[in-house]
């Protein structure tokens, strides 16, 4: 997936309120959107080198977002609203070989409770396969699994709820995914944060003993691009 061009190179102040972020454009301060509304631990703070978009839409009153920081381990995307569009490039391209070979593929269909699926791939002659998609930028060197990839880095019950109907397509003879994209280039293998999110770590092994799949990936990640990369194995 290619990034807006072209990014613009600063210093971060502060991020504050979720989705605001003070950055120092080279002596310009401005206050750009924080499209994350996760803890970003390791990623927020102060002095920290980012790089931002601009938007040429003149109506937005934040016309600057946050798009990328650099950590001792390189660049990391932070953009939530990413890593669909990562995935879905990746998948019409044949990259990823457990979900190659279906004719469509359909985004944001409804399915569920008041949910609808990142998602949907279809084929005749194939059971339909529900895709959930979700962003990972956390690495804590002095975490539970020091070095590993984690999700989730603040509390959800959104994605526990994603997981339980996950689960609950494979009851009714689909196929169901949970792909891990994670915009960073860091790790070797994506662990649980069950010390984060307890509920979230039991919906985990409930959906992986129902059936659903659980596929993670590292992405490369550029100034000028985020692509998935490799496969990363998923810890138990």
């Amino acid at each position: 997936m290619e990034l807006p061009t072209p990014l613009h190179e600063g210093r971060l102040i502060k991020r504050y309120k979720r989705f605001l972020a003070d950055v120092d454009l080279g002596g310009t301060v401005v206050t750009a959107h924080c499209p994350n509304p996760g803890a970003m631990t390791g990623l927020k703070d102060p002095g920290l080198r980012v790089w931002l978009s601009r938007s040429p839409d003149p109506k937005r009153k934040l016309p600057y977002t946050l798009e990328l920081v650099e950590t001792e381990g390189g660049l990391v995307g932070i953009h939530t609203g990413r890593p669909n569009a990562i995935v879905a490039e990746a998948i019409a391209a044949g990259l990823i070989p457990e979900l190659a070979g279906y004719e469509s593929l359909r985004r944001e269909v409804k399915y569920g409770v008041n949910s609808r699926i990142d998602m949907l791939l279809e084929s005749p002659g194939r059971v339909a396969c529900y895709v959930e998609v979700k962003n990972v930028h956390l690495v804590r060197p002095d975490g539970p699994t020091p070095g590993a990839h984690e999700f989730p880095d603040s509390v959800t019950a959104r994605g526990a709820k994603h997981l339980d109907e996950l689960a609950n397509m494979v009851a009714e003879g689909h196929r169901a995914v949970m792909m891990f994209c994670i915009q960073r280039m860091d790790g070797d293998r994506l662990a649980v944060a069950r010390d984060i999110d307890p509920k979230y770590g039991a919906a985990f092994d409930r959906a992986r003993a129902a059936g659903v799949e659980i596929l993670a990936w590292e992405c490369a990640v550029t100034l000028e691009r985020i692509t998935l990369n490799r496969p990363v194995a998923v810890l138990g």
